[in-house]
């Protein structure tokens, strides 16, 4: 009996032993995407995360932060500390073009990027060096149509009105804080040409007129659909993405592109990411397969990197992208000035919202 007890011990060992040198399949590997949540969580897990675990067993594991400045900041802090966790991050992106700089907390992609140079498909910029093309949309001016029976505020001017377009505004309160200040200039009245280098004190006194009529500061994409639903802003500065959501749900939503502004959102891989060949092959899978992107754009109502997505979108998502006409309307923000005086811009606002 003892000598059965050792047998099966010492095959149990074997056993053990030979597993622990095997290496690692796919069911062992995984990849950690920080976003911003809600609707893009929802859209990215349908669309993109789940088909990819489909093809290749690798798990897709999603952080959710308040703001995408907030994961910037964390995405900071573990690299300095050495102590990564996460492999890919939403990178900023002002004004809808790809930064060639690398950043202190972003992987050099050069390389993996050499093998989409000559796609014909994707957008110019779609994979830099700092970062990838994840989809590109706008922050527009929405307001209830049941509040504004005829019509609500359709430019920033407007927006500013409080006397022909009363009701209470929501407002971003994203500390980077480019947006808000362009709108502002807007609705001063400045043309698109003349917003940069941006006049920060006069951006900031405009602001000053609006701040008594705010009744919602929002930091996320899904404070600001939940201050809609809950009624909370009557006119509110807010993603298409989430515009889309909040049509969607039947909720009574109009919106305006005329001076919306233009961004793109990226996903860049963390410097020293534990899992980057797991996220290349995300990104990879992403790029690779415009029926994917298109899914994820139509949910989202955003245009997606590759033209040929668009073949796969119905007309009804189409529709809701802007037109060529109301592109010429939009405001692209000066990367050239915005990224030099971030920092300035953001003290200015931190400084400023505080009061």
């Amino acid at each position: 009996m003892k000598s059965k007890l050792m047998v099966g011990l010492c095959g149990l060992a074997a056993f053990l032993l030979a597993s622990s040198a095997v290496p690692a399949t796919a069911q062992d590997r995984q990849v950690v995407v920080s976003h911003s949540g809600g609707s893009y969580e929802k859209a990215m897990r349908e669309f993109w995360f789940d088909p990819f675990e489909k093809a290749t067993g690798i798990k897709v594991v999603s952080v959710a932060t308040s703001d995408q400045e907030e994961g910037r900041a964390k995405v900071q802090a573990m690299v300095k500390s050495g102590n990564v966790t996460w492999d890919i991050f939403t990178e900023a992106d002002a004004g809808g073009e790809a930064p060639d700089h690398l950043t202190t907390r972003a992987d050099d992609l050069s390389d993996f990027c050499m093998q989409f140079k000559d796609r014909p498909d994707l957008m110019p910029g779609s994979c830099k060096a700092a970062s990838v093309l994840f989809l590109s949309g706008a922050t527009v001016i929405a307001y209830n149509k049941e509040h504004f029976p005829k019509g609500g505020p359709t430019t920033w001017k407007e927006f500013w009105d409080t006397t022909d377009f009363p009701g209470a505004r929501g407002f971003q309160a994203n500390a980077s804080a480019y947006g808000q200040l362009t709108m502002a200039l807007l609705a001063e009245g400045l043309p698109k040409d003349k917003l940069y280098p941006m006049d920060v004190d006069r951006a900031f006194k405009k602001l000053d007129e609006l701040r008594p009529h705010v009744t919602q500061w929002y930091a996320s994409g899904d404070q600001m659909v939940q201050g809609f639903r809950n009624g909370q802003f009557d006119a509110g500065v807010l993603y298409m993405t989430r515009v889309t959501a909040l049509k969607n749900e039947g909720q009574p939503i109009g919106w305006s592109f005329n001076g919306a502004l233009l961004f793109s959102d990226r996903f860049a891989v963390v410097k020293g990411a534990p899992h980057k060949a797991e996220a290349l092959e995300l990104l990879k899978f992403y790029l690779d397969s415009p029926e994917v992107q298109a899914k994820l754009c139509e949910a989202l109502s955003a245009v997606p990197p590759s033209k040929d997505a668009l073949k796969y979108m119905s007309a009804e998502a189409r529709a809701l992208m802007p037109t060529p006409d109301q592109l010429s309307e939009m405001v692209i923000p000066d990367p050239k000035w915005v990224v030099p005086n971030q920092q300035m811009l953001i003290d200015r606002w931190n400084t400023w919202i505080q009061k």
